[in-house]
């Protein structure tokens, strides 16, 4: 025989929900006693998202059992919201922060790198690579996926709401308030490895005839040995860090 307990959730967590759903008590019908953390996910909400979560009134785990007629509310991690931080389920994150991204935010990497984070990005990695690498690396899995974050190795991630590069990472700044923590052009866009000045006749060869001429300040990446100099693309970058921090 099937019972039921009511869910509720809070704020960013909607996003997960129909319509229907949303800012409403929804049924969940269950057997035997699963895990709350189960019917969380079942209900289409992936645990790495979610911070607290309060069964009548008081705050359990992942682990808790679900009663019949239990009344659920999740909630994700809010500034405007005030609990113990015993209680909260989202690890905190710890600097230097590092990320790696699903294979489907190649563009996204690029401007974390250029904002200065270490960023893996690899577009041949599966999902339980990017996941092992999450874990095994401690770093902070950003992803367009709900099914990858529903991993059970998961735990600091965060789900992209919006499919376009600069608001992506409008809402990663945002989420985790980097801007603190930038080193604007510190990191080689292209393969994420450090950049450092160096004297233009060292890399006198790997330049364009008129980029000699007219430039004189020169940046390599000491991994793929990437050449950077600041032309119309470096003055593009600024306006965007510009808007960004605004």
């Amino acid at each position: 025989m099937l019972i039921t307990a009511t869910f509720r959730f809070h704020f960013t967590l909607n996003d997960f929900l129909a319509l229907a759903d949303r800012n409403a008590w929804v049924k969940y019908s269950f057997r035997d006693e699963p895990a709350v953390k189960d019917a969380i996910e079942a209900l289409g909400v992936p645990h790495p998202e979610v911070d607290i979560i309060v069964v009548n009134c008081a705050i359990v785990d992942f682990n808790y059992k679900l009663q019949p007629n239990d009344q659920v509310e999740v909630y994700p991690a809010s500034p405007y919201t005030m609990w113990p931080e015993k209680a909260k389920l989202i690890p905190k994150s710890t600097l230097p922060y590092r990320f790696v991204l699903d294979v489907h935010l190649g563009k996204l990497a690029r401007l974390l790198r250029l904002l200065g984070f270490d960023t893996i990005f690899d577009a041949g990695l599966t999902d339980k690579e990017i996941a092992g690498i999450s874990v095994s690396e401690n770093r902070i899995l950003l992803t367009r996926s709900v099914g990858l974050l529903k991993l059970k190795s998961i735990t600091r991630d965060y789900w992209l709401r919006s499919q376009h590069p600069e608001m992506q990472v409008q809402e990663v700044v945002s989420y985790y308030k980097l801007a603190p923590e930038f080193k604007l052009f510190s990191r080689c866009m292209v393969c994420n490895g450090n950049i450092k000045a160096v004297p233009k006749e060292q890399i006198w060869e790997l330049l364009p005839p008129k980029t000699r001429l007219y430039f004189h300040e020169f940046y390599q990446c000491q991994s793929c040995q990437r050449v950077y100099w600041k032309g119309s693309h470096y003055e593009r970058m600024q306006e965007f860090i510009s808007k960004l921090l605004q």
